[in-house]
């Protein structure tokens, strides 16, 4: 067993941890996360994106060990005082989903792509989503949701309130 240190959305947690623990399953089922979604296991589908360390990794690629004196932040890490983040909101307002399966993982990934490139084109989110797979949608919805989060996230109410 290893020990790891690791704060997760705003949380300190030590624990004690197989050293072939993959993230996912560490922040499922030791930390109770299940916001993270387990997809395939082999990092194609991006179901289990977590921000790590202020970038985006799917979390089946990286082992618990890895993740050693990381600050995480899960999809359920995002919404501060009961107002969602401005990309969890967009994806709802704009119907940014079908079955949700995807939706944790495609937010996580939009707020990195927007942290990058905070007015991207079309074209950009699509690349920028890119290692996300949705198997319910054309994806339009997905990238109009991205894009209004974008102008949501420039405006100066959501700079204020620290979006």
């Amino acid at each position: 067993m290893a020990r790891v240190s690791m704060t997760v959305d705003g949380t300190n947690y030590v624990d004690e941890v197989e050293p072939r623990t993959l993230l996912v399953h560490h922040l499922r089922e030791r930390l109770g996360k299940v916001g993270t979604l387990i997809g395939c296991d082999t990092s194609n589908c991006g179901a289990c994106t977590v921000n790590l360390d202020g970038v985006s990794v799917k979390s089946c690629s990286v082992l618990a060990v890895q993740a050693d004196g990381a600050d995480i932040t899960t999809v359920e890490g995002l919404a501060r005082d009961g107002e969602l983040h401005p990309v969890q909101k967009a994806f709802h307002e704009n119907h940014g989903l079908q079955c949700g399966f995807c939706t944790p993982g495609m937010i996580m990934q939009s707020i990195d792509l927007l942290g990058e490139n905070p007015d991207p084109s079309e074209e950009e989110v699509r690349y920028g989503l890119e290692g996300n797979l949705c198997r319910c949608t054309g994806y339009q919805n997905i990238v109009a949701s991205v894009r209004a989060a974008a102008e949501a996230m420039q405006s100066p109410t959501a700079t204020q309130a620290g979006a």
